[in-house]
Parts: C-alpha cells; sequence; structure tokens
C-alpha cells in the first residue's frame, strides 16, 4: 500500500456539510492500490457508545488516484473520525497524525468537523441545479427599437467588426422571447447592459444606468417580468474589475491628475497618466487603456459598487450576476458581494469568471460557482480536437469532480462556447454530428449547461469580433433539425433529475480509444450513455448491473444477457438507455 499517495484534510472539498445534518467525506489513495476504505466514525463525547465503520466507496478515479467518498448523517450535527485503509491482508488506520497498524484506542487523535453550524453550510441556489441557460450578447441578438440606434448603425447581419454597431437592444429580446420558450431554455445569461462605449459593453461608463441603445430600466423591468412569467431566470453580467475610461471618477482623474479626488480609485504607477509604449502607467484589463483596474480595496469603491449589486435585484429582481475577470478581484470584496446580494435575494446566482481551479473562491463565502472552463476544455480536447482519447477525457473530469464538494459541481456552469471563444460548430469544423455529440455529452453531465445564442440554429463564427454575428431570424437560414435536436436535448434533461444531479460513473473509457460509457444515476432512474467519439462506426460495450433498458431516443425496449450491453453505433454517434424494472 503506497501510503505516501494517501491525502485527507479536514476541510474543503474533503469533509464537508453538503446540508444542515449531512457531512460528506473523502479520501485519496493511489488508483488500483486500496481495495476498500472505511471511515471510523463517532461523536467524540460519547465514542465508544457510537462509533462505527461506515464503507466508502470510489467516487471518481483519474490517472493517478482512487478518490473515495462517503455520507454521514450524525445524530449530534459532529463527528470525530479516522480511516481503515485496506489493501488484501494489510491493514492501516489513519488518524490525523499518523497511520497506525492497530485501531486507535482512543478518539484524541483522530479528524474532526467539530459541528454544522447552519451558517457554514454551502448553499447553493437549488433552481441553478435545473437551470439551462441561454447566452445572449445583447447588441447582436435582435434590433428591437430602431429608434434607440447609435449613430452609425450598420443594416442587420453585416460582417461583425471589433467597434461597429447593429442596434441590438433588450426589446428585441422581448420580441423574440418565444424563440427561447420553443427551445426550453429557463435562464438567460446577458453579457454587460449598462452604459458604455463599446458594443461590448466591458468598459462601463455608468454602472447605475441600462445603456440608452438597449433601453432604460423600465425596459429592462418589462424584460424581467416576461422572462419570471415564462419561468426563465435573468443573469446580468457585473464588470466590477475596471471601468470604462469614460466612468466619471477615471473621467475626473484623467483632468485632475494628482489631485483628482478620486485618484485611489484606481491604481496609478505614475503620473500624468498616460500610454508609455503599449503600456498604460495606471492598472487596466490586460494592458487596455479604456478599461483601468478599479480599487476594490478603496471604501467608496465598494460602497458604489456593492449599492449596484444590490440596485438591480431590488429594482428590476435579476436572479443573479456573473462576475468578469472574478480571480483579479480581492476575496475581501467578493466576502461583502456575497453577504449584500444574498441580503437582497437569498437564491441569487453568484457566477465567477475564472478559468482555472477555483477553489479559494468556492468555500461558501464568496462564489456559487464558476464558468467551468476545465470541463469546456476537456469536452473541446476529447470531442472536437481529439487531443484526447477516453481514458484521458475520464481522468479529466474526474479530477475536476474531485475538486469540489458536490453541491459546487452541481450548479457549474458548462459551456462549449461564448462570446470569447470560437463558436462550437466552427470549432467542430462544420461537422454537425461531431457537434451534437459534444452537446449530448454537456447536456448529460453534472451541473447547469449554457447555449451561446445561435449555436441551436447552426450558427458559425471564429474567434471575436466572427463569433459576435448577427442572430440569424430568418427561418430559411436557421438549421431547423439542429433546433429540433437541442429542443430534445432540453427536453429530456429537465424530465430526468439523474441527468442532472444523478451520480456519474464511467464504465468504460480505454486508452487510445473513443468509445466512451458512463451512467447518471439517482433514486428515480438511471442511464446508461455509450458514445462513439470516431469517425468511423463502432461496436461498443459494457457490464452493467441491470438486464432491461429502454432506448431513449426510440423507445425501443432491449434485454440484456447477465448484464452485457453492446451497441454499434455510427462515427459520432451516441444511444442512452434508461434501466426499466
Amino acid at each position: 500500500m503506497l501510503l505516501e499517495a494517501v491525502y485527507h484534510r479536514p476541510k474543503l472539498n474533503w469533509c464537508y456539510a453538503y446540508d444542515g445534518r449531512t457531512i460528506h467525506l473523502r479520501i485519496r489513495t493511489k488508483r488500483n492500490d486500496v481495495t476498500a476504505v472505511s471511515a471510523l466514525a463517532g461523536d467524540k463525547y460519547i465514542w465508544d457508545q457510537s462509533k462505527a465503520y461506515v464503507p466508502m466507496t470510489i467516487m471518481v478515479s483519474d490517472e493517478l488516484f482512487d478518490y473515495w467518498e462517503c455520507e454521514i448523517v450524525p445524530e449530534y450535527r459532529r463527528l470525530k473520525y479516522g480511516f481503515l485503509l485496506e489493501s488484501g491482508k494489510e491493514k492501516y488506520w489513519m488518524t490525523e497524525y499518523d497511520f497506525l497498524k492497530q485501531p486507535p484506542e482512543n478518539p484524541d487523535r483522530l479528524f474532526e468537523y467539530p459541528f454544522i453550524n447552519p451558517t457554514d453550510v454551502f448553499k447553493t441556489p437549488a433552481w441553478v441545479k435545473d437551470a439551462v441557460f441561454y447566452q445572449i450578447f445583447p447588441e447582436r441578438f435582435a434590433n428591437g427599437d430602431p429608434e434607440n440606434d447609435p449613430k452609425g448603425t450598420q443594416p442587420w447581419g453585416g460582417a461583425p467588426e471589433r467597434d461597429n454597431f447593429f442596434g441590438g437592444d433588450l426589446q428585441g429580446v422581448i420580441d423574440h422571447i418565444d424563440h427561447l420558450t420553443n427551445l426550453g431554455v429557463n435562464a438567460i445569461y446577458f453579457t454587460p447592459i449598462f452604459t458604455a462605449t463599446t458594443n461590448h459593453k466591458y468598459d462601463t461608463e455608468d454602472y447605475m444606468h441600462i445603456d440608452p441603445q438597449f433601453g432604460d430600466i423600465d425596459t429592462l423591468k418589462k424584460l424581467v417580468k416576461i422572462c419570471h412569467d415564462r419561468g426563465i431566470r435573468v443573469l446580468l453580467d457585473a464588470v466590477f474589475n475596471h471601468s470604462g475610461r469614460t466612468f466619471a471618477p477615471f473621467v475626473d482623474l484623467q483632468k485632475n491628475g494628482e489631485n483628482s479626488r478620486y485618484k485611489d480609485w484606481f491604481y496609478i504607477r505614475e503620473y500624468p497618466i498616460a500610454v508609455k509604449d503599449g503600456i498604460p502607467t495606471y492598472d487596466t484589463f490586460a494592458f487596455e487603456p479604456l478599461m483601468p483596474k478599479l480599487n476594490t480595496d478603496n471604501p467608496e469603491v465598494k460602497e458604489y459598487l456593492l449599492k449596484a449589486a444590490a440596485y438591480w435585484i431590488e429594482e428590476a429582481d435579476i436572479d443573479g450576476w456573473r462576475l468578469d475577470v472574478a480571480n483579479e478581484v480581492d476575496h475581501e470584496f467578493w466576502r461583502e458581494f456575497r453577504r449584500v446580494v444574498k441580503k437582497a435575494k437569498p437564491d441569487a446566482y453568484i457566477l465567477g469568471e475564472i478559468w482555472h481551479e477555483s477553489s479559494p473562491w468556492l468555500m461558501g463565502d464568496q462564489f456559487d460557482a464558476v464558468m467551468n472552463y476545465p470541463f469546456t476544455n476537456a469536452v473541446l480536447d476529447f470531442f472536437v480536437d481529439g487531443t484526447r482519447d477516453a481514458r484521458s477525457f475520464a481522468n479529466a473530469l474526474s479530477k475536476q469532480l474531485a475538486n469540489y464538494p458536490r453541491q459546487v459541481n452541481e450548479v457549474a456552469f458548462n459551456l462549449l462556447d461564448s462570446h470569447d471563444t470560437a463558436r462550437l460548430l466552427t470549432k467542430c469544423e462544420g461537422n454537425k454530428d461531431k457537434m451534437k455529440l459534444a452537446a449530448q455529452f454537456q447536456f448529460t453531465y453534472s451541473g447547469t449547461p449554457c447555449i451561446y445564442y445561435g449555436d441551436e440554429i447552426g450558427m458559425t463564427g471564429g474567434h471575436d469580433p466572427d463569433c459576435r454575428k448577427c442572430m440569424e431570424w430568418d427561418t430559411s437560414k436557421q438549421d431547423l433539425e439542429l433546433f429540433s435536436f437541442y429542443q430534445e436535448l432540453i427536453a429530456l434533461r429537465l424530465k430526468y433529475s439523474a441527468l442532472r444531479t444523478g451520480k456519474i460513473t464511467f464504465l468504460s473509457a480505454e486508452a487510445g480509444s473513443g468509445s466512451l460509457v458512463y451512467t447518471r444515476e439517482d433514486e428515480e432512474n438511471l442511464f446508461i450513455i455509450l458514445m462513439n467519439n470516431s469517425e468511423t462506426p463502432a461496436e461498443i460495450s459494457a457490464s452493467v448491473q441491470v438486464n432491461r433498458l429502454e432506448n431513449v431516443q426510440t423507445e425501443e425496449t432491449v434485454n440484456l444477457k447477465d448484464g452485457k450491453l453492446a451497441a454499434k453505433l455510427p462515427a459520432y454517434g451516441c444511444v442512452m438507455y434508461r434501466a426499466i424494472q
């Protein structure tokens, strides 16, 4: 037994309260090294009467490790615990201090979860578990009110450029809300809608006003009300890392320099502020002079931004915030942000834009979730670029699942493209079957999926600005078959809770192969999903614990012999089965 590979700590994703009564324990061992793990657990004040061994099961495995998990509901909301590791006849008891060859005589040196204090339990919004998001770039979705078009607005459908305008607005979204309802989505994420100079609005001029080219607060209220009436939640984009160059405090700073009362709202390295050899003398987003970085440690800055965060929830009834460049803002600001937002709306969704492992922000005191780019990268590597095989893909996602508590994984924001990337169909080089296979995995995986506007009708586009084309509203130019595919996929996910919050298990993911078999399971249903991520047909098989299945797509019943499941799949084919009695 390789004890050097064994890891646990009594916090974070390794030991946490899933709800007000339940504690999840996890421990890591070398892959295929340990044959059984049990948690030795009980109440420290009545240890001898309460101690018991709780079997643990392998939650997931990656290329190096097995991650074991168990669920315990302690009678008195506190837990003292250690682990028993077994490999054949070899046994070790793991305490907080040592590995022992005999059971610990008393609990003093075991691990401890002191008490499940309700205020410490990381609660994520329940509705997000059932959400299917649709991302809208407002300037390019639909022009519903030509009266508010900015000067120089171009005819709808022209070539997108970094600085041109087509007149998209909030009224356009209202006018086309039936499209979203018919598609079946129940949440919208809008990129920024507040006053700014650019078409993308990430250079905020005024956090308290809707950009006039999009409408006004009454338009937003009307849109949110219409969405809520149809069961659609609304998420807005908050750009709190930086402002725009036309933000009034920065205008004052440009005018008055060191004498500006707003000089401490920003990070100035040198006066007068200028751009030297392409590098501003003040901190910015990247090196973009139009986007000066805000000093969120400044009390006035903090007060202004937190006021905006609460205002749009209280005034327009929005359902949460997506936070731009979230990892470059200080943690204490986000802690205060969470308190303000959750006070205004307890089930508001707080979503951070972070492209990497994000545990420091996902401890229950800051964000509910992050944009799940590790998921995005793994899916694109496997299904689109072919740089991962099935084994590597399953390992990457398993590692990702093990990184976070279950409640975080349940509300992770799973996207395959966005305004920041090339479109999915373009990444697939126009191969619609490949695109569909990636989407089928996205919609049958843990977390909330998001569709980038227009993907559902076959829109294409390379990197910015090409990915920000005008939405195609001419039905003769829409891929209606693809639209129906997304409709069915969304309906299937919303129908079965197992596809949203059920346990995921990779049954078969072989090295050097594109064949993937995995399950989603909860108390109500078990789904077995087979995928052929290959340009040639393949027969895929797996051993399962059931003998009767229903093909979800065809409703055909399949009877198995000795739990042996096999299916012949076309190139980039997928079949989903549901176990039946």
